[in-house]
Formats: structure tokens, sequence, C-alpha cells
């Protein structure tokens, strides 16, 4: 038996989140979201081999992919992490209690960790796929990072906005150096997430390229370098690989938070920061065996 059942759950502050129930009813609860300026549908590669065992949760955060667009002023971190438990309190409540794993990548990682220390634990296991994690001033990889997190500020506000059609994007992503790892289902996939009919016959990016800008900017305010102990259950730290050539900054930065501050870290081989639809049975099975390890799944 399986499901497929859309919901919207409407945010403390007005803003609504839109996802879709599916899977199997009977599993432990799985809820996953993506990262910044992207959409859960396209993780396919990734999630959809976890439906025949997993009640799956499929969300896009706020403003991005089928959730609407609202105010730019509740674009930031803050806000983010709040709608965190939010949402994991409304799937409890609208389909009742049961084991929950949260799954999250890169910006979505980090609105979590933020919510797991400064708000409380409410996960039975939590993964972190490759969050942009910004080590302290004086620390030796703060620069490398900020260097990074500045030219994604730049790229974004520059990056094109309107297409003719979504196979322009596709195209795009075919040619693009930071996509060339990706699963080509995966471009596929991903254009057609991102991308909305912009009434003029085109197509426009969902998420506004200044609201992208604004969450790399942020990623070097955040003071968000915990220990693992601040963390009140099982979490796993999945990050790109260190070794690999062109390898992002955030490998780097993940080796040393996950070795200096005692998570359970593991890195994907010949993954990068889009690890999930780079190397998406790699990314699952890291995933399961944390999972089983820990008692969640048998």
């Amino acid at each position: 038996m399986t499901t497929q059942e859309p919901f919207t759950l409407t945010m403390s502050d007005g803003a609504e989140v839109v996802g879709r129930r599916v899977g199997n009813p009977d599993g432990v609860r799985m809820l996953i979201t993506h990262g910044n300026g992207f959409a859960i549908d396209g993780y396919r590669v990734f999630f959809e081999p976890l439906l025949a065992d997993f009640d799956v949760f499929l969300y896009d955060m706020r403003n991005h992919g089928k959730s609407p667009v609202g105010r730019r002023s509740a674009h930031h971190y803050g806000r983010l992490a709040l709608d965190v438990g939010e949402i994991r309190a409304e799937i409890a409540r609208r389909y009742g209690h049961k084991t929950t794993v949260g799954v999250f990548h890169s910006f979505s990682s980090r609105a979590a960790m933020k919510h797991a220390v400064e708000q409380g634990w409410v996960w039975d296991a939590l993964v972190l796929f490759d969050p942009p994690s910004v080590p302290p001033e004086g620390h030796k990889l703060f620069e490398p990072m900020r260097q990074f997190e500045v030219k994604l500020v730049q790229w974004a506000m520059e990056r094109q906005e309107t297409y003719a059609s979504v196979d322009e994007l596709i195209a795009s992503f075919r040619e693009g150096r930071a996509q060339a790892r990706w699963v080509d289902e995966a471009r596929v996939d991903m254009a057609n997430a991102t991308l909305r009919p912009d009434g003029k016959g085109g197509f426009a990016t969902v998420l506004p390229r200044e609201l992208e800008a604004a969450i790399y900017l942020q990623a070097l305010t955040l003071d968000l370098w915990p220990m693992a102990s601040e963390f009140r259950g099982p979490t796993k730290l999945i990050a790109a690989d260190p070794d690999m050539k062109g390898t992002p900054p955030t490998a780097f930065s993940n080796r040393a938070l996950g070795t200096e501050n005692g998570f359970d870290y593991a890195a994907v081989q010949g993954g990068g920061h889009l690890l999930q639809i780079e190397q998406p049975e790699t990314s699952r099975a890291i995933m399961l065996a944390f999972l089983k390890e820990k008692g969640i799944i048998a």
C-alpha cells in the first residue's frame, strides 16, 4: 500500500509550505527537504527508492518549488528555523505521532541545526547533508568558506531568472560545470521543479535571486558551529568528498565540524555539494546504515 496525499501547511507568520505525503504509511516517518534555490522534486533520484519502506513527507521550503513566494522580509534563518519546528509539529498533529527522521540538505540543514540547538530536539534521528558550515573567525577554514559564500552571493545576484522553455534550463544544467556530476535525470527533475510559467509564454525561477543571495550571505553571520553534544538525539553529518578534485569548501568545513566537534560524520566518495543527486545510492546507503545502527529501522 502506498500513499499520495498533497498538503499545505500554514506557518505562524502566515507563509505557506507545500508538500505531499508519499510512500508506505506503515513505515518510519521521514521528512525530506532541499537546498537553497532548489526544490524537493529535483531530488527524486535520492528519495524515490525510499518510498517502498518509509512514510515520506516531501516539502518545499518557503518561497521555493511549489510553495508560494511570500514576504521577503521573512526569508532568513531565524524564520526558517522556526519553520522546521512548526512543520514537524503540524505533521504530527495531522497524521499522528510516530518515529520521525528529519532529512535536510544545505541551507535547510543549517535551519534544522539552528532549530535543534536553540529551540529543542524534536526528532528520533536527524540527517544533515552537506550543510554550508562556517567556522568561527580565526579558524583556518573561515576564510575559504567566507570567499565561497561571497562568490555564491555574486553568482546568485547575476543568475538568469527567466527562460524561454524548461528545456533551456535543462541544457544549462547539462553544460554547467557545477552540475557536471549530477545524475542526468536530476537535471530534468530540477529544471521542472524550480521553474513556473511566467504568464508571458516563458518560465521564471520560483525563488527570486535576491532571496537566494540573502541566504548565502546570512551563512556568514549565523555563528553556528555547534558541538554534537548540543543535539539531544542521533545526528548524522553526511558531507561532500574532501579528497575529490574540485571539491567545494563545504567538504573541508564539514570534515572539521565532524572531527573537531564530535559528530557522527561520513563523506560521500565522489560527491560534491549536491551529493544526493550526484551519488544518490551511496548517499542513501550511508543514511540507512546510520538509521539501522541507531535502531530506527530494522
